[in-house]
C-alpha cells in the first residue's frame, strides 16, 4: 500500500505542518511511524485531512465533522484516484462524491444530486439538488460498475435501496458484495433485510447461509439453507452445503439425502 510523508502530504494536500499535527492530536488520523521514526501517511488520511480542512469554515458540528471523517476514512478504498472525490457540507451534513454516487458516510445513506464538475481536483463544493434517479435505474449503474468500480456499484445499490427499501436485486446484490469485501456484520443484515421483503426468492436465505457458515455459526447455516430449500425444494447449492455441513456433525443419513437431492437437482438442470 503507498503511503505518504509528511512532506508530501504538505505538498500533495496543501496543509501546513502544524495543521497536520492538529489532526494527528484530534485522533482525525493515526500515522503509521517508518523504519525512522517518521509519520506515514496513507491515501485515506490525506482524504481525511484534506476533508477536514475544507470543512473547517462549515457550519458543521465538531462531533459531526469528526464522526463523518471517521466513517469516510473506513469508506474510501486504496484504488480510487484523489483527483476523483468530493467532499461537500450541507446544513449539518457531511457529503462525499464519487463520479455519479454521492452518500453521506456518517449514516452510509445515498444523497440524490447530479451536480457534475470538470475540474478535476479534490474540491469543496455546494451541491445542487436535482430530480433523484429511480430505484430501477441506479441498480441497474450498480451492475455496470460492478467489475471495475466495485465502491460506486455499492452506493448504486444503497441509492436504489434508498429509493425503494423493498428493491430484492439491490439487497441480494449489495449483501453479496459486502460478503465478499468482508463486511460480514453490515452484509448480514442486508441479507436479513432481503429475507425480509423478498419473499420466497430462496437466494438470499443461501446467501446467508454462507456467511453463517464464514462466522463459524454452522447451526445458524443449517437453519438458512433449510430456509432457502423451503422457498425452493430444488435450489441444488442449498442441498450440497446442507448435506456437507451435515456430514461434519456425523449425521450421515441427512448428509446422504441433501447429497442425493443436490444430484438429482443437477441432473434436472442437463
Amino acid at each position: 500500500m503507498t503511503s505518504y510523508t509528511l512532506r508530501e502530504v504538505q505538498q500533495i494536500a496543501g496543509l501546513t505542518r502544524s495543521v497536520i499535527a492538529g489532526f494527528i492530536q484530534a485522533g482525525f488520523v493515526e500515522p503509521a511511524l517508518g523504519k525512522r521514526r517518521e509519520y506515514r501517511f496513507t491515501f485515506q488520511d490525506l482524504i481525511v485531512m484534506r476533508a477536514a480542512q475544507g470543512l473547517a469554515s462549515a457550519k458543521i458540528s465538531a462531533r459531526t465533522v469528526s464522526c463523518s471523517l471517521k466513517k469516510l476514512r473506513e469508506q474510501i478504498p486504496a484504488e480510487i484516484p484523489i483527483t476523483g472525490l468530493r467532499i461537500s457540507a450541507r446544513g449539518n451534513r457531511v457529503l462525499v462524491r464519487h463520479g455519479d454516487a454521492q452518500w453521506e458516510p456518517h449514516s452510509g445513506q445515498c444523497v440524490f444530486d447530479f451536480e457534475v464538475t470538470a475540474s478535476g481536483s479534490l474540491s469543496f463544493l455546494q451541491p445542487v439538488e436535482q430530480a433523484a434517479a429511480s430505484a430501477e435505474e441506479w441498480f441497474r449503474e450498480g451492475i455496470e460498475k460492478e467489475d471495475q468500480e466495485p465502491m460506486q456499484a455499492m452506493q448504486c445499490y444503497r441509492c436504489a435501496i434508498q429509493a425503494d427499501p423493498r428493491y430484492c436485486g439491490a439487497l441480494i446484490n449489495l449483501g453479496r458484495m459486502l460478503h465478499e469485501g468482508g463486511e460480514l456484520v453490515e452484509a448480514e443484515a442486508v441479507y436479513e433485510k432481503a429475507i425480509r421483503h423478498c419473499a420466497g426468492d430462496p437466494l438470499p436465505r443461501f446467501n446467508l447461509g454462507v456467511l453463517l457458515e464464514d462466522l463459524g455459526r454452522r447451526t445458524d447455516a443449517i437453519a438458512a439453507y433449510s430456509s432457502a430449500l423451503e422457498a425452493d425444494a430444488n435450489f441444488a447449492d442449498a442441498h450440497y452445503n446442507l448435506g456437507l455441513l451435515y456430514e461434519q456433525q456425523g449425521r450421515a443419513r441427512e448428509a446422504l439425502r441433501h447429497l442425493s437431492a443436490y444430484r438429482k437437482a443437477q441432473m434436472g438442470k442437463t
